[in-house]
């Protein structure tokens, strides 16, 4: 490798990296789906119209998926420890990963079209939806596939390497803490 990692210890720095950002990840998830796990027990919720009450049936199935791909890598970190296969895990656990957060994306897109419905009315919770479909989808998916591809971010990082002590370019970027240089 070019940066004096082995493909080893960049599947090793890959995978804990993926698992840390899930593990930062999941845990508003949980907080999400506990919060819609509770809100039907309100006395207000048995008056939603069943159009609402899909929506937010809709939005807790969502978030349970969510949780569901979400904790799939690391559940399969466990169950396949030491199969020597983790570069397979790694790819399972990033495609995991998109499509949980594309479930999340939906449930507060849900929810956050539920509450918006009953404060206010239908069209500002279907307009306030579709602008929380349109930030989710740039943040989350659109500038980051932009960014890959970008021939001036390529440019820019051979720009930022510097030669280390043993003459090899080093990243300007962390590493990451399971990384030791």
């Amino acid at each position: 490798m070019s940066d004096g990692e082995s493909k080893g210890e960049r599947l090793n720095r890959e995978l804990m990296e993926l698992l840390q950002e899930l593990r930062v990840v999941i845990t508003g998830v949980q907080v999400l789906l506990a919060f819609l796990l509770t809100a039907p027990f309100q006395q207000r919720f048995a008056q939603l119209p069943g159009s609402l009450r899909n929506a937010f049936f809709a939005a807790i199935a969502c978030a349970t998926l969510a949780t569901a791909f979400l904790l799939a890598p690391s559940a399969q970190h466990r169950l396949r420890w030491r199969s020597g296969d983790k570069e397979r895990l790694l790819r399972f656990g990033n495609q995991s990963a998109i499509a949980g957060t594309l479930f999340l994306a939906a449930s507060i897109v849900l929810a956050v079209y539920v509450v918006t419905n009953v404060l206010f009315t239908t069209d500002l919770a279907l307009w306030t939806a579709l602008g929380f479909v349109v930030v989710f989808g740039a943040l989350w998916y659109v500038l980051p596939l932009v960014w890959r591809s970008s021939p001036e971010e390529k440019a820019s990082e051979e720009e930022q390497q510097e030669p280390s002590n043993d003459g090899q370019p080093q990243d300007q970027e962390s590493r990451g803490a399971s990384s030791r240089r």
